[in-house]
């Protein structure tokens, strides 16, 4: 039988595993772990030509020259976006797919020998990212740069129902599985009916998704906590004219990981400088501007991320930023937190009805709920799960590592099908 590997290439961790000939399955890892940050960092070389690292090391890059390099984050962000097209680095026109095979190559290069010959399956969202997205177009997308790194022919498979092959691995019954896969950008729902055999059969009975995730919980944070700080909500006058209020939408941009480095634009920042002369409280755009040029997006992105995950565990927890002459160190309240992100709640709890229509199956029908994915571990999340179907029917496991595991085990059944 052909070898089995299962690619989870995610918003911000990507994971890569392989079915052994004795049917376990494991992750095959980098140094520095199973999860592989989704992150490319560029700069110029000392003969003026770019070079590039990814993942941990494009981090370790970044952090080392953080003006005089340009971090990527969330690509998967972009891939069902039209108005994605291309972006400058040092001068060169990039499009998505190059960008991402980039990426994949450095994911994928250690592995080149299990590779070899590998039947593979990927991973894609139910639905991608972005308030327009073009499902079709992101597969397509997805499908164009894992060919350009090299891996022509691939097999796609829905995230959620790969993490529900993984759990079904411990089923010894038959049982309808709601599987809840939250990844960084997205939030994916499928009802999968399992029958355990031999040989095993799943049933794909509904799915359904959002996109809307880890990233957004993050872009609340920063909304209400740190953007104020730096201007948001203010005004500014034209002409000494009635005020008027400081372009909301900066902020917007400034909150998503994935639109902070097209901030450093030159006219984003020229407009935002210009506001500033006239604003009610210019110091607080400076320190915006400030933030911005210095591309201190990365040390935010990582406090913020902290706080949250620290929210679930503890009722308060602190956030803790310094750059420059910007310091801040704010107590947020797990009861706060969940206030501002009741606007995602509502629209996962739309998502998971969707998927119940879709199967035509009332919550009553499910008999196990598997969570997976870091957003799953906030306790918000959780609780929304437990009211619908049962604190009894809901259980958790795999948080970055489930997805691939279960897209190897989908690659090996494909495998094993006559030619």
């Amino acid at each position: 039988m052909r070898p089995a590997i299962g690619i989870d290439f995610g918003t911000t961790n990507s994971v890569v595993a392989i079915v052994g000939e004795d049917g376990s399955v494991r992750t095959l890892r980098h140094d520095t772990g199973d999860v592989f940050r989704s992150v490319l960092c560029f700069w110029a070389g000392a003969d003026g030509r770019p070079s590039h690292a990814a993942g941990p090391a494009a981090i370790e890059a970044y952090l080392e020259e953080p003006l005089e390099s340009r971090l990527i984050m969330s690509m998967k962000s972009y891939l069902a976006q039209r108005s994605f097209t291309e972006t400058r680095i040092f001068g060169r026109a990039w499009g998505l797919e190059g960008l991402i095979a980039v990426f994949l190559r450095e994911l994928l290069g250690p592995f080149a020998d299990e590779l070899a010959e590998a039947r593979v399956t990927v991973g894609r969202p139910v639905r991608f990212v972005g308030e327009r997205a073009d499902d079709d177009l992101g597969e397509q997308r997805l499908r164009a740069a894992f060919a350009e790194a090299g891996l022509a022919r691939v097999g796609v498979g829905l995230e959620p129902a790969a993490a529900g092959h993984r759990f079904a691995q411990d089923l010894d019954h038959p049982a309808t599985v709601l599987v809840a896969d939250f990844g960084g950008g997205t939030s994916d729902f499928s009802l999968l009916r399992f029958e355990p055999g031999p040989p095993r059969r799943v049933t794909a009975l509904g799915h359904s998704g959002v996109g809307i995730a880890g990233d957004a919980f993050d872009y609340r944070i920063i909304d209400h906590v740190v953007s104020p700080l730096l201007g948001k909500g203010t005004s500014y006058s034209i002409m000494g004219g009635e005020p008027l209020p400081v372009p909301p939408a900066w902020f917007a941009s400034f909150a998503r990981w994935n639109q902070l480095s097209m901030m450093r634009a030159p006219r984003t920042l020229r407009d935002i400088a210009t506001v500033a002369r006239t604003a009610e409280h210019p110091e607080r755009l400076q320190q915006l501007i400030r933030l911005i040029e210095d591309d201190a997006g990365y040390a935010l992105y990582r406090a913020v991320s902290g706080v949250k995950a620290a929210l679930s565990g503890s009722e308060v927890a602190m956030l803790d930023f310094a750059h420059g002459d910007f310091a801040l160190r704010t107590p947020i309240a797990r009861g706060d937190f969940e206030g501002w992100i009741e606007p995602e709640l509502t629209r996962i709890a739309t998502a998971v009805d969707a998927a119940l229509v879709d199967a035509r199956l009332g919550p009553d029908a499910v008999d196990r709920v598997f969570l997976t994915g870091g957003t799953s571990l906030v306790p918000a999340v959780r609780r929304l799960f437990e009211e619908r179907f049962g604190a009894e029917c809901v259980i958790a496991g795999g948080e970055f590592v489930s997805v691939a595991e279960g897209l190897a085990l989908m690659a090996r059944e494909e495998a094993a099908l006559p030619a």
